[in-house]
């Protein structure tokens, strides 16, 4: 058995979690957000058999996609009377983070 952990954004997690289900594999959807943009992002918790495990990160691959943004940098400590526009900077966001780690033991409850 294997327990993959994905962590997509938030805007791709609908039409990933129907591409999962579609294919019969369950997911457990876990809302989240992110440290760095503070945005929606959403954990999925994916057990299956190893067999399945290639087609499960196919299907969050074709599901999860990278975009630009402009953001906002921290501002820098400036002095009384100086005066700082911080210029947006642009940087991706979305994808995919993954883990896929093994499971020792695994029960259905109920």
């Amino acid at each position: 058995m294997k327990l993959i952990v994905a962590v997509v954004q938030g805007k791709d997690a609908d039409r990933l979690v129907q591409a999962l289900t579609a294919r019969g594999f369950r997911a457990t959807r876990i809302d989240s957000t992110g440290g760095f943009l503070r945005e929606s992002n959403v954990t999925l918790l994916i057990g299956v058999q190893e067999v399945y495990a290639v087609d499960v990160l196919r299907i969050i691959k074709d599901n999860s996609y990278s975009r630009t943004r402009f953001v906002n940098p921290l501002m820098p400590i400036i002095e009384p009377g100086e005066f700082f526009v911080a210029n947006p900077v642009e940087v991706e966001v979305g994808g995919a983070t993954v883990f896929v780690l093994r499971v020792e033991r695994y029960e259905r409850i109920g």
